[in-house]
């Protein structure tokens, strides 16, 4: 899935604003100015087409979850875990670190 600005495209497919999106697993919805994107794994991103996102996952994923939303499990102490385990103080090496090549 690929976003920009309001143009939404899936596996290089546009999907045209304010029109549902459902295919293999993948949904895409239009919630005024927001367009959230959902997958059959329990995880849904909302963006704002501006700045804004929203991560949200299913309560069966809890203490389930890795990377740059942190462990779900609702302990903020180790929200900036780094892919080695070790707890990153700082949010912008903590980023960093999950960069893929």
């Amino acid at each position: 899935v690929a976003a920009h600005g309001r143009n939404v495209s899936v596996n290089g497919a546009a999907v045209p604003e304010g029109r549902p999106y459902l295919r293999n697993g993948i949904s895409v919805t239009w919630l005024g100015d927001w367009v959230a994107v959902a997958s059959g794994l329990g995880v849904r991103v909302s963006w704002d087409g501006r700045q804004a996102v929203t991560v949200t996952v299913d309560a069966e994923l809890r203490d389930g979850t890795r990377g740059l939303c942190g462990p779900y499990n609702d302990d903020p102490a180790d929200d900036f875990l780094r892919p080695g385990g070790d707890v990153d103080p700082f949010a912008t090496s903590f980023g960093n670190s999950w960069k893929i090549p």
